[in-house]
């Protein structure tokens, strides 16, 4: 815009037009007021923690009686309730170190994906920072665990301040506060909302599993905070030192750049599926009769018994297998056996949805990895209900298989939609000779599932013949309805919106 604009036939400079200097004096206020609140906020929180800390290390008893009766109670009602106590522990997990490091990691290779490794530093300072400093202090403090009356969960370590309370709320809050500013303003306080509200969940199944007291997960909150604002406060001064623009990971705070790098799909693209009616009928078309397919081709299976040479090789295989097991083997094929199961398909396919999306700057990979798995779920629940074929006459690994469902393969079904399809989307986005290697050697994975589910027993060779048509056809259909990616002329000339040449068309 001009520095000069006509107003009433006159000239008019910048700083007289209507409303620009009610509306800078109204930022500045609001500037002012913001900047008050939040060092007010943070020196509350120092005061809470210091305040905190000091009771425990003396020993008040009022601290510890209030602390003590508030695990009592809530141990006692978790104890009643298995339901609720698993729901806890699934709970809990969000605020483990092992979830909030693949968390951390696949913000940060986001983050240079989208070639911003400044905020990927950011990212691992602020999170690894809050991992090593949780324990430091725990070792200064040297407070026991609680010891309650109905114990329903055993951990080892001191206890204040609670590490899940705080790194949880550490590593979300950074990655919110990077991520955040490049959403829409309702998008902002919903995603905000429900950051918040998974930290406290975390925080208080601590209390309620009994291994940490309420002002342990309090201390927890109040460090987080302090150590989550003096990182975000000093890669905001170093910014603005480094002649870099007063731009940090605050929220409405980000360079232009940044903001159309870290946002995950152009403001600006192509409807999603143009005709999603259309591509919900033939997916429904296409699951009709692939369903068919599997049902009567397992009907006939089980039906044929033992009465045939097909039949016998087909037991036969399974027992031999199983005369050949030995404790390395076992050990080494469980954890492939592990790669199919319904937790770990789950998690690689949010982490492979997020990743694409980083990369294809589309939402057409994540909807293609929903319907591929989604179809393939319902498929094979379907079909093993149907059929229900008994499992092999053998001794099976898992004593706690169920004795029918054996047509088809849930884990081979499972692992090859996603890990076929995870190479499908590597192989169209890229020409680059390394990246076409990997996406073939993904196929690897599913056969090793393929063959731990033989040699654990659970499966019959037929079973798994079935769970390779069913993964492959349908995972076909979907990359067909979809079509998330585009043609490599397209990708090609696509350009991103801050002017660099797509990850795709990289030599």
């Amino acid at each position: 815009m001009s520095s000069v604009d006509r107003h009433d036939g006159k000239a008019v400079t910048g700083a007289e037009q209507p409303g620009g200097p009610a509306r800078s004096r109204v930022a500045t206020e609001r500037f002012a007021v913001r900047s008050a609140a939040a060092l007010l906020a943070t020196m509350s929180a120092g005061l809470g923690f210091g305040v905190l800390t000091a009771l425990v290390r003396v020993r008040w008893q009022p601290l510890q009686d209030a602390d003590q009766a508030v695990a009592d109670r809530v141990t006692a009602v978790l104890a009643e309730h298995s339901v609720l106590r698993d729901i806890v522990m699934a709970v809990t997990e969000f605020g483990a170190t092992l979830t909030l490091v693949g968390v951390l990691a696949v913000g940060v290779v986001w983050l240079l994906l989208r070639r911003l490794p400044r905020l990927a530093v950011l990212v691992v300072l602020t999170g690894a920072g809050g991992l090593i400093l949780n324990p430091v202090v725990k070792e200064l403090v040297a407070r026991l665990r609680p010891v309650v009356g109905t114990p329903v969960h055993h951990t080892d370590g001191w206890s204040f301040p609670s590490g899940h309370a705080m790194s949880s709320l550490v590593c979300y809050g950074i990655l919110l506060l990077v991520f955040a500013p490049v959403l829409h303003t309702k998008a902002r306080r919903v995603v905000s909302v429900c950051a918040v509200l998974l930290v406290a969940a975390v925080g208080l199944s601590r209390v309620a599993l009994g291994v940490h007291y309420l002002t342990d997960v309090l201390a927890g909150w109040l460090l987080g905070s302090l150590w989550l604002a003096a990182v975000t406060v000093a890669f905001h001064r170093w910014r603005g030192d480094a002649g870099l623009g007063a731009t940090g990971p605050l929220p409405g705070d980000v360079a232009a750049d940044d903001r159309d790098d870290l946002r995950p799909v152009p403001e600006r693209h192509a409807p999603t599926m143009p005709h999603p009616w259309r591509g919900l009928g033939e997916l429904a078309v296409a699951w009709v009769l692939l369903a068919g397919l599997l049902i009567g081709m397992g009907t006939l299976v089980r039906a044929a018994g033992t009465g045939n040479p097909l039949a016998r090789w087909d037991h036969g295989a399974v027992a031999a297998l199983a005369t050949h097991r030995g404790p390395a083997l076992t050990t080494v094929l469980d954890v492939f056996g592990e790669l199919g199961n319904t937790t770990a398909v789950v998690t690689v396919a949010l982490i492979i949805a997020v990743l694409a999306v980083a990369v294809l700057r589309s939402r057409r990979p994540v909807l293609f990895l929903g319907v591929a798995l989604l179809g393939e779920i319902t498929l094979f629940l379907a079909t093993a209900a149907i059929v229900d074929r008994p499992r092999p006459d053998v001794t099976p690994l898992d004593p706690e298989l169920p004795p029918t469902a054996s047509f088809p393969s849930g884990h081979v079904a499972a692992s090859l939609t996603l890990y076929a399809g995870s190479a499908a989307l590597l192989w169209s986005s890229t020409r680059r000779r390394p990246y076409r290697l990997l996406a073939a050697a993904l196929f690897l994975i599913p056969a090793l599932v393929a063959g731990q589910r033989l040699y654990a027993g659970a499966h019959h060779p037929t079973d798994l013949l079935g769970s390779v048509l069913l993964a492959s056809i349908w995972t076909a259909v979907a990359w067909w309805v979809v079509r998330p990616v585009a043609g490599p002329a397209a990708a090609t000339r696509e350009v991103s919106a801050a002017g660099r040449r797509p990850w795709t068309d990289r030599r």
